[in-house]
């Protein structure tokens, strides 16, 4: 059986692949995935992560760069 804890789930939405799908990213030598939804936060406004995205905070906004 698998750790609901082991499943891939975006990490804006909690959503696993079951309901949405899934894009892998890899930061920090982590990986996290995220929804189609929420890659445009990811892409435009990833500060706005910073509590699901350690780091991110430090990340500049597509209008900072």
């Amino acid at each position: 059986m698998t750790n609901l804890s082991d499943v891939p789930r975006c990490l804006v939405c909690e959503q696993d692949s079951h309901a949405v799908p899934l894009i892998e990213l890899r930061y920090q030598d982590r990986v996290y995935w995220i929804c189609p939804q929420h890659l445009p936060i990811l892409i435009h406004k990833p500060s706005q992560l910073a509590d699901k995205l350690p780091g991110a905070d430090r990340l500049l906004d597509a209008g900072e760069h």
